[in-house]
């Protein structure tokens, strides 16, 4: 599969209000993912989220 970088780098610049070193460090998969290009994937659910934030609690600077 070859990529469009040309296009890729269009909607990640103009679109999603990226700066360039933003969308170069992207992996392919996270980019495509950012436009919604991926019709297999569901947005994140309530309980997937719970479970992450459960996971990785934000933590107090004191």
């Amino acid at each position: 599969m070859r990529l469009d970088w040309s296009g890729l780098l269009k909607v990640g610049l103009l679109h999603l209000r990226l700066k360039p070193d933003e969308f170069w460090a992207l992996t392919p998969i996270e980019l495509r993912l950012m436009i919604g290009d991926d019709p297999d994937l569901a947005p994140l659910g309530r309980s997937q989220l719970d479970a992450l934030m459960a996971a990785y609690p934000d933590m107090s600077k004191s």
